[in-house]
This record gives C-alpha cells, sequence and structure tokens, in this order.
C-alpha cells in the first residue's frame, strides 16, 4: 500500500492524489517507487478501469525534491545515477505501457519530473492557473529526460518540443492547449471533477476496446503506414469477436443501450 501518496477507488476509477502541497508535490525517492508499484500493479487489479493522476494545493508536480533527491545524487556514482535516472524512466513506461488510460488532473505547476508524467498520459485536463515547465535544462541537465525527447515532439511537433526543452519557459494552460499539450482548460476548482467526469465514461465504456485503441497508438508510433494498417487490421478482427461488440449489435438490433463489460 503506498504511503507517500493518496490513493482510493470510486465507481471503477483510480485516484492518486500527490499529498505535499508544501513542496508543490515534489518527488521523493519512496513516491518514485510506490508510484512505479502502483501503476505496475494496475494491469492485475480489477478494481478499477481508468487512472487519474492530481495533485494538492497549488502544484500538481513540481519534479524531483532538490534536498531529497538531487542533493542525495550528488553522492552516488555513475552506477547509482544509472540506477536513479532508470528508475524514474520506468515510471514513464509504466504508464504508457498500462492497458488502463490514464487521465492528469492537472490543478497546477507541472514541472521537471511533474511535466514529464503529464506528458505521458493519455489525456490532460488543466485549470486555467496551471502550467508547464520542462526545467531540465535549467538545472544543468539535458531536456530529453524520462522519455520528454520521444513523447513531447509526437504531442507538439518537433519545433515546438526543441524550444521548451531548451529554453524551459512556462506553457500556461492557454499555450498548452493551443499547442495540443491540454486536451482541456477547465476553471480553477473544476479540473478533478472534469477529469473524473472522462473516467467514469471509459471505465463504463467497452475497456476492451480503449484499452485496445492505447496499445495500437503506443505501438504505431514508429511504425510505417505499411506495418500500421496491417497491425490494425488484425487487431481488428481480434475485437470483432469481442463480447463488448456482439453486446453493441444486439443493444442495436433491440434498440437500447448497449452493456459493455470489458471482454
Amino acid at each position: 500500500m503506498a504511503t507517500s501518496f493518496g490513493f482510493e477507488i470510486t465507481d471503477r476509477v483510480g485516484l492518486v492524489t500527490f499529498s505535499r502541497p508544501d513542496t508543490l508535490n515534489s518527488l521523493t525517492f519512496q513516491v518514485y517507487r510506490e508510484l512505479v508499484d502502483l501503476i505496475e500493479g494496475a494491469e492485475r487489479d480489477d478494481r478499477y478501469r481508468v487512472l487519474v493522476l492530481t495533485g494538492t494545493g497549488r502544484g500538481f508536480c513540481s519534479g524531483g525534491d532538490v534536498h531529497e533527491i538531487i542533493g542525495e545524487l550528488f553522492e552516488r556514482d555513475m552506477k547509482g545515477l544509472l540506477e536513479f535516472t532508470r528508475m524514474t524512466g520506468d515510471l514513464v513506461k509504466a504508464i504508457r505501457l498500462l492497458d488502463k488510460p490514464v487521465i492528469a488532473a492537472i490543478n497546477g505547476l507541472a514541472a521537471g519530473a511533474g511535466a514529464v508524467i503529464a506528458l505521458a498520459s493519455d489525456l490532460r485536463i488543466l485549470a486555467e492557473s496551471a502550467s508547464f515547465r520542462f526545467l531540465f535544462t535549467k538545472v544543468g541537465l539535458t531536456g530529453a529526460d524520462m522519455g520528454a525527447g520521444y513523447l513531447l515532439p509526437k504531442v507538439v511537433g518537433l519545433s515546438k518540443a526543441t524550444e521548451m526543452l531548451m529554453l524551459g519557459d512556462k506553457v500556461d494552460a492557454t499555450t498548452a492547449e493551443r499547442f495540443g499539450l491540454a486536451n482541456k482548460v477547465v476553471k480553477d476548482g473544476d479540473v478533478l471533477d472534469a477529469a473524473m467526469e472522462w473516467a467514469h465514461r471509459l471505465a463504463h465504456g467497452p475497456t476492451l476496446a480503449i484499452s485496445m485503441t492505447k496499445r495500437m497508438l503506443q505501438n504505431e508510433l514508429n511504425m510505417d503506414i505499411v506495418s500500421a494498417v496491417e497491425a490494425e487490421a488484425q487487431a481488428q478482427a481480434l475485437m470483432l469477436q469481442s463480447r463488448d461488440h456482439r453486446a453493441f449489435f444486439e443493444a442495436f438490433k433491440e434498440k437500447r443501450d448497449a452493456e459493455f463489460e470489458g471482454a
């Protein structure tokens, strides 16, 4: 059971709440480890079908804690540093490879590693006062960290990704929405409700079809068109045999809403 952040399950939705508001929900080694464990274990947890990430106070997540992480890393050798950087990458891989949708409800600042956690999520809903800052170069590190160099160009394009990762400037909610980094911007105080509304729609929908859609989007990122079309043909042939697709057909014939079971 995680102790470094809040976690609850309501109506098939799992909610992670970063809960270190005094440091804008900065990350510690413990937060990283427990978050990786939770997300990797989510695949086998049938109690929820969608995962929502949010923060308390003025921040979503401000990235690695300067004292509890950065200070300690100066005491490590290269092997120890690589163990840490690979662990942070494991978090992003876990989010991207999880078959369940992940929604980031960004209530405030998402900076450094916090910005990449939000980036790795499938959907991002921002409060009007929320913002992104990819701060790695500001502290003398490469902007390509935790998969940001892979993911960000695919979301906002190479030119804007280069600008964000090299300069590390603030990207406000309006700009993030214009660039495609935010799916939706809502009033402050409404961000979690908006995220939970989408989460409940997904959790009560055809979850096998939704998970296959996420998997195919991830798998096709580096495919050529011929490979992508063939992969989609094979995936759809499998889905045509699903019980949820049959449930849609029977409901359509009987002029009623379909009842999906995620199979």
